[in-house]
């Protein structure tokens, strides 16, 4: 074990217990009184919670944390193969789980899974590997993948397009719209901190943007869920109801709230207090000072993780700490930003917090690469 195997970025560190306490306290509130009256006990949520999400999030993340970062670049290959196959998976059938008329969930005897979550920090590590090889391929005088002749776009922007296409492909079957939007960006910022030439740039938001229009013209729920979105008030009982409770329930909250577990729209008003809808919980609970301290540690967050990247002494370990800042970061504003109406509601997860035990897995081993990144960074 080398000098600095144990030294901590304590500010990426604390961050991350924030949110990751926070979340567990939100969910608590959120959840007993459905875990009792499902269950016949407050805290069965909680304890399952604890059992599939955070110990063997904890395990990995330490494991992430542990292993030397040129181990797991070499291991990125199989592991994004392997999420490949595990979100394949779902459209096996026995195997794969429908739920709400998609296929996302995988089961395999007593466990059950959402493999798209792993997708996700399976591909920040192989894209962060590829690109930083394809860095390294070039001549000392660039810095970056500044590339222009048609040999280079070839070699760099068509498989990297080729790359992404697999993974729309699977998560569009699914149907998983919103994992695979939160996919695409990351993978567009990380090619964008890759120092990319311009053109690229423009060709992939004008690819990204044709993509998603075509996505949303040929599925009439998401037709609706934009509709919904320009205008809110068309059909405040139907289709526009669940953001109507979020803006209720967080307006309710005043400055500093009704208190952590007096919250009243989680009692069948709002939809999936604990998952789709818990930050709308937290600003009812804890008003605005709460919500501005929750946001203010999503910044930090990036903020910290960027300051890893910028001081990482390799490539590999640069795209790293972009991409998971990147991911981390957009899923909670769009999450947020669902709940106040500046976004289309997508059902993502907000990162640490809200229930769901694939979620916070991935979560802890983004969180334990990003602190292994920031310790080679550290003066022992």
């Amino acid at each position: 074990m080398g000098k600095n195997a144990l030294a901590l970025d304590y500010r990426i560190l604390a961050v991350f217990l924030f949110l990751f306490i926070g979340g567990l306290v939100f969910m608590v509130s959120t959840t007993f009184s459905s875990s009792q009256e499902i269950y016949g006990s407050t805290t069965y949520i909680l304890f399952h919670q604890l059992k599939f999400g955070v110990l063997p999030g904890i395990l990995l993340g330490l494991i992430c944390f542990f292993v030397p970062l040129h181990k797991i670049r070499k291991l990125s290959f199989l592991g994004v193969a392997a999420a490949l196959l595990l979100t394949a998976l779902v459209f096996v059938p026995g195997v794969g789980v429908n739920t709400g008329g998609a296929l996302r969930w995988v089961s395999l005897g007593p466990f059950s899974f959402q493999p798209s979550e792993f997708l996700k920090i399976a591909f920040i590590v192989y894209l962060a590997a590829w690109i930083s090889s394809k860095i390294e391929e070039g001549s000392e005088k660039r810095k970056g993948i500044n590339f222009w002749n048609a040999k280079d776009l070839t070699v760099i922007f068509l498989p990297f397009l080729a790359i992404l296409f697999v993974i729309g492909l699977i998560l569009y079957c699914q149907p998983d719209i919103s994992t695979l939007g939160v996919i695409v960006i990351t993978a567009f910022l990380m090619f964008f901190a890759a120092k990319t030439r311009p053109v690229y740039t423009v060709l992939l938001v004008c690819g990204g943007i044709a993509a998603f229009a075509f996505f949303v013209s040929f599925s009439s729920y998401r037709l609706e869920r934009i509709f919904t979105f320009l205008n809110q008030g068309s059909d405040p009982m139907g289709k526009g109801y669940q953001i109507n409770q979020s803006l209720i329930s967080i307006g309710s909250g005043g400055w500093f709230g009704k208190g952590i577990g007096i919250g009243m729209q989680k009692f069948g008003f709002l939809p999936h207090p604990a998952s789709d809808s818990i930050f709308a919980v937290l600003g009812e609970e804890t008003g605005f000072i709460g919500s501005f301290l929750l946001v203010s540690a999503f910044f930090l967050f990036a903020w910290f993780g960027l300051k890893a990247a910028k001081a990482a002494k390799d490539d590999f370990s640069r795209m790293l700490a972009v991409g998971i800042v990147s991911w981390i970061t957009l899923q909670a504003f769009i999450h947020m930003g669902a709940m106040v109406e500046i976004m289309p509601l997508t059902g993502i997860p907000l990162p640490f917090i809200s229930y769901g035990g694939s979620h916070l897995i991935a979560e802890f081993m983004a969180a334990g690469i990003l602190l292994n990144v920031s310790k080679k960074n550290l003066k022992i």
